[in-house]
């Protein structure tokens, strides 16, 4: 069965930013570590750094190359979580730690990749059967900045 891995490509800082965020999603993990020992287009040989990690289940490779292209909009990555608690939690660490809020429960971290930081049952809310629920939740989460759970469930039970 083949594993599908999603490459971040940093400029700089690349194990920063994997230790900070292994140390704020539960069940991460950092794996192996690997220097290219060859001259790549990035640089010498030992410039180029590529680290393994999981957050919760999805595998990662983060790689510490140089500048090339900025992060943007186009990819995210969505934490989806079971409490207000725990979405408190790791929306204040990515700002305590230079990160950016946006809208909708999104955030920009200080390296610039985009995070989404939402409830799990907000994909269940907006796929109701009930399209009239669906857009009342829809219409609420459009006005947050953060998510809050219970405005959501407010307007989803009307």
């Amino acid at each position: 069965m083949p594993k599908v891995v999603s490459n971040l490509w940093f400029a700089e800082e690349a194990r920063e930013a994997v230790e900070f965020y292994v140390s704020i999603i539960p069940n991460s993990r950092i794996g192996r570590t690997t220097i290219l020992p060859a001259e790549t287009p990035s640089g010498p040989p030992g410039s180029v750094e590529l680290i393994e990690f999981t957050l919760g289940d999805q595998a990662f490779l983060a790689m510490k190359a140089g500048p090339l292209d900025s992060f943007n909009h186009s990819f995210s990555i969505a934490i989806l979580l079971e409490s207000q608690v725990e979405i408190d939690r790791v929306w204040d660490a990515f700002l305590a730690n230079g990160g950016t809020p946006e809208a909708c429960g999104w955030l920009r971290d200080r390296w610039g990749l985009s995070w989404q930081i939402v409830p799990r049952v907000l994909s269940e809310m907006i796929a109701d059967s009930d399209r009239e629920r669906a857009k009342r939740v829809t219409e609420v989460m459009l006005g947050m900045v953060k998510i809050d759970v219970a405005a959501l469930e407010k307007a989803f039970n009307g």
